[in-house]
């Protein structure tokens, strides 16, 4: 099976169906062949794996997924369910992220430490690195959990519009798991509007937090920032095999995972981790990026509202 369903009960995991997760797990991890992947999946908001209508193992998190709006398969676009053998094995995490959103933050923290628990339990069945590809209140998903772990091997960590604030990300770097992994920062200048609402709604009487829209400008080595709306980004993206499409709207969550060749690209982090190296990612993309509100500002009609409102997240 390419596929286990795993959700967070309160601070714990547990598996969707009725044998230990221990077991499930030793059975699954002693298939795989050498140097098939682990890869852990990380919804985002208003999802809920306790509802029938919102479930994401029935949509972005499944291999055929109900059709609707914004819903493609990631396992099967991340190379899983494809018959071979060295495919590995993905794991989608569901989590309780329906309801208000600040509630939503609050319960990411607490299945973070879910997280850590199952991070820590397959590094007691193997030395292999688990990979983690998160969006929106994902990511704080993924940086609490990666932040709790005591013992987990973390590969790569693929953020996509991450709905979390730079503190969080920098506490997370420096954890035991977190120096020895390598993140990669998934960014948009399509995403302003919903960073804004993060650091508006999450600390409405301070301005001293950023969201991770705004990259982490002296990160450590094992950061990368990119921005997948930056001409230059994209064509240096080009030059490594990977094509993606130019944006399409000024206001998006979630691009990062629907702009046509963005989950290949992912799929070659994971798989091919030599062709892109970090060094070579580093010398290839650009460092510079788009100010926020960049995209919004280059319609006229709109300059004076967004002015205010680049003021207002200065």
């Amino acid at each position: 099976m390419p596929l286990v369903q795993i959700n967070a009960s309160g601070d714990q995991p547990e598996l969707s169906g009725q044998m230990p997760l221990a077991r499930a797990l030793a059975g699954q991890i002693r298939a795989l062949p050498d140097g098939a992947p682990i890869v852990v999946l990380l919804h985002g908001y208003k999802f809920s794996p306790f509802r029938a209508c919102i479930d994401p193992h029935s949509s972005i998190l499944s291999l055929q997924p109900r059709p609707r709006a914004r819903t493609l398969s990631w396992p099967r676009h991340l190379g899983f369910g494809r018959g071979k053998r060295d495919e590995g094995l993905c794991i989608a995490f569901g989590w309780e992220a329906h309801g208000l959103f600040w509630r939503a933050y609050r319960e990411a923290e607490r299945a973070g430490q879910a997280l850590a628990e199952l991070l820590d339990m397959i590094a007691g069945l193997t030395d292999r690195p688990v990979d983690i590809v998160c969006h929106s209140l994902g990511a704080r998903v993924a940086l609490s959990g990666i932040a709790r772990a005591r013992g987990a091997q973390i590969g790569r960590v693929i953020l996509m519009a991450a709905a979390e604030f730079q503190s969080a990300a920098a506490g997370s770097l420096l954890s035991p798991a977190g120096q020895k992994a390598e993140f990669i920062n998934i960014i948009s200048r399509e995403n302003d509007m919903f960073d804004l609402v993060v650091e508006r709604l999450l600390q409405p009487f301070g301005r001293t937090k950023r969201a991770l829209g705004d990259g982490l400008m002296e990160a450590a080595g094992n950061w990368l920032d990119i921005q997948i709306d930056h001409p230059e980004a994209r064509a240096a993206l080009g030059c490594l095999g990977h094509r993606i499409a130019e944006p399409t709207r000024r206001i998006c969550h979630w691009s990062g995972y629907l702009r046509p060749g963005m989950l290949a690209f992912y799929s070659e982090l994971i798989r091919n981790r030599e062709h892109l190296s970090m060094p070579r990612l580093r010398t290839t993309l650009p460092v510079n990026r788009d100010r926020r509100w960049s995209r919004l500002f280059a319609v006229p009609e709109l300059a004076l509202p967004l002015s205010l409102l680049r003021n207002a997240s200065s």
